[in-house]
């Protein structure tokens, strides 16, 4: 249920708060989207270069070397993971104060309402439910950590 403006603070210092956090949580999202270009950048430089020079199969990299690019791998998986779980932590803060904002201070609740929907409504047909893109995203790095552990196998076979 809405509840009446708060009347301690002018109406505009509210939406320059309200348009601020806004703002914050985009950004944050932007620098998510940055991580995991350098991320998936770093991991295909990782896997592609010893394979673009020949270096993989029969007479290729020695068994340590082949093991440390995949630890190398392995670790910046890892690294990612967790960095995108840290920016999945901060937008959920992120918008719970946006959502107070809007349920403390306006009618209109534009991302809480969102939301709502999202979560409540099944997608048409084969997908289900809403898939939340954090959660989507970090299956990517946990597939580099598996391929890399693979990598690190088989160098010592």
């Amino acid at each position: 249920m809405n509840q009446p403006p708060d009347s301690t603070q002018p109406a505009s210092a509210v939406v320059d708060q309200y348009k601020l956090a806004v703002e914050m949580a985009d950004r944050v999202s932007a620098r998510r989207g940055q991580a995991n270009q350098f991320y998936l950048t770093l991991q295909s430089s990782l896997l592609g270069v010893p394979a673009v020079f020949g270096l993989l199969g029969e007479g290729g990299l020695e068994p340590m070397r082949a093991t440390l690019i995949a630890l190398v791998g392995a670790l910046t998986s890892i690294t990612w993971w967790l960095q995108l779980r840290s920016y999945r932590d901060l937008n959920t803060a992120k918008f719970k104060v946006i959502n107070k904002i809007e349920s403390d201070h306006f009618h209109a609740h534009p991302f809480s309402d969102e939301w709502s929907d999202l979560k409540k409504d099944p997608i048409p047909r084969w997908r289900g439910r809403y898939a939340e893109l954090g959660s989507v995203e970090r299956v990517v790095p946990v597939v580099f950590l598996i391929v890399n552990i693979v990598i690190g196998m088989v160098a010592w076979r």
